[in-house]
């Protein structure tokens, strides 16, 4: 049943079927809630999709095989080996390539009927309303805050509905953000979390199956502004967990002084969203506490010279069984309880996945009075570039 107006309107002569798009929509063409009106409005819509990742795969799939007529995809990653488990716009021949060329190619032969406009860029605040000015509607499925809160800002400023989704583990959120006709995603989050405490999908992980429920859900929520049929998630979160399978659900309500959509809005312009979530701030404090560093090269040198010098890895015990090094394991989070394992009058070299945790430690190990301890640049992903290619990356 249509509830509400659709966003393109129904394009009457100027867009027509051929025979072979009928036979391929023909299970949409006998929906009454779709018919071949509804199906006419798909093909003349533009949908832009923010990234080709974990959400952005099943999105641009289903958009495509649904019929959208113009699907944009801005990205300027390359697909990664790691990439596979969740991003099945790529395939292991496309290791390497740019994500919007092999996303590109993909979606031409889900649906050779689809316009495909590639943006090979960041996202920016000096590009934003230039690129999402030619579109209907936009779906987020970008993984970090500073482009959330551009992508959001965008969509305000334009008035376009922003089709929002979010993974983790085994949790993923899902709204509409309409400031047309409901909040936005300040009035839900009206300031980033401080930079590091919420992990990406990259330190902590995500069920490769997850970003396909979550993406369908915000391909279907396209499929419905279009059309105008159903009620869309405005003014509403839904919360899924995958481990219990279950769906709850939250009320919104717009937030009469949220900056940008409220009554008397203070951001009327695109911003610095790296400075607004404190990355640089954050960057400038960890070099001015400064944890002293040492690079995967200068660690194997020392061990290969016989220097006396402890390497302490950081990581949980079910990264341990992935990879190691063969060094002892104190996981961060018990590292305050196990200090007394450790002599302070020797020297530490601390590593985890990356770099960012074995900081973490460092600090810790040297609030505690240590005197000599390293973090190791990069951390076993490093060791595993740099030093030892038969130690897995994951």
């Amino acid at each position: 049943m249509q509830t509400r107006q659709p966003l393109v309107d129904s394009p009457n002569g100027e867009v027509q079927l051929s025979n072979d798009e009928i036979a391929r929509y023909s299970r949409h063409l006998i929906m009454p809630e779709v018919a071949l009106d509804g199906q006419k409005q798909l093909k003349a819509a533009k949908v832009l999709t923010v990234g080709t990742g974990g959400l952005g795969s099943p999105l641009a799939l289903y958009l495509a095989a649904a019929g959208v007529g113009t699907l944009g995809i801005v990205d300027f990653d390359v697909v990664d080996e790691s990439n596979l488990q969740r991003q099945i716009l790529h395939g292991t021949s496309d290791v390497g390539r740019p994500k919007v060329e092999s996303a590109r190619d993909r979606i031409n032969d889900i649906n050779p009927n689809v316009n495909v406009v590639v943006h090979e860029e960041a996202l920016t605040s000096e590009n934003a309303l230039e690129i999402f000015a030619d579109y209907d509607v936009i779906v987020d499925g970008t993984d970090n805050f500073p482009t959330r809160y551009l992508v959001n800002d965008a969509c305000v400023l334009l008035g376009k509905p922003n089709v929002y989704g979010s993974i983790f583990r085994f949790e993923g959120q899902a709204s509409v953000f309409y400031a047309e006709e409901g909040p936005c995603y300040r009035c839900l989050y009206p300031e980033p979390p401080p930079p590091g405490l919420v992990p990406s999908c990259a330190e902590g992980g995500v069920l490769g199956i997850l970003p396909g429920a979550i993406g369908t859900i915000q391909a279907t929520e396209t499929v419905k502004l279009i059309l105008g049929i159903g009620e869309p998630l405005i003014g509403r979160l839904l919360l899924y967990d995958a481990l219990g399978m279950s769906f709850r659900e939250m009320k919104l309500r717009k937030d009469p002084n949220c900056p940008i959509c409220g009554e008397n809005p203070t951001v009327t312009e695109l911003i610095d969203y790296q400075e607004f979530c404190g990355i640089p701030q954050a960057a400038a404090a960890e070099q001015q506490n400064g944890v002293p560093e040492i690079t995967v090269q200068d660690l194997k040198s020392k061990l290969d010279n016989g220097e006396e010098i402890n390497v302490l890895d950081v990581r949980e015990p079910h990264e341990y069984e992935v990879a190691n090094i063969g060094v002892k394991l104190i996981p961060l989070g018990e590292l305050p309880q196990r200090l007394a394992e450790l002599d302070q009058s020797e020297n530490f070299a601390i590593h985890c996945k990356t770099g960012g945790r074995s900081a973490k430690a460092v600090k810790l190990l040297q609030d505690a009075g240590f005197q000599n301890v390293y973090n190791v640049k990069g951390g076993i992903t490093a060791w595993s570039e740099e030093i030892d290619p038969s130690i897995p990356k994951y």
